[in-house]
């Protein structure tokens, strides 16, 4: 972690620790925490399309991906794609 002095670009609330060194040509665009997170809630739900496809690994099923496959020969379940 690193401790300073910086000032939250969104409240203007004080910054005193992060888990990166931040760069000064970008301090004033720094966060706190929770203006992060309500930047993240902000964001919108990112579109699933539905299918049956199946794993080229393990040949589970696959009903739901967060992409539209152009090609599914080498499509993986969450387990195989994290291995």
């Amino acid at each position: 972690m690193f401790t300073g002095n910086w000032k939250c670009g969104g409240c203007g609330g004080a910054i005193t620790e992060l888990p990166f060194e931040p760069d000064p040509a970008r301090a004033d665009s720094l966060k706190c925490m929770d203006c992060h997170k309500k930047g993240q809630s902000d964001r919108p739900e990112k579109a699933m399309h539905e299918g049956n496809w199946s794993c080229a690994d393990c040949g589970g099923a696959i009903t739901s991906l967060p992409f539209e496959p152009r090609d599914t020969s080498n499509l993986k379940c969450r387990d195989c794609f994290r291995k």
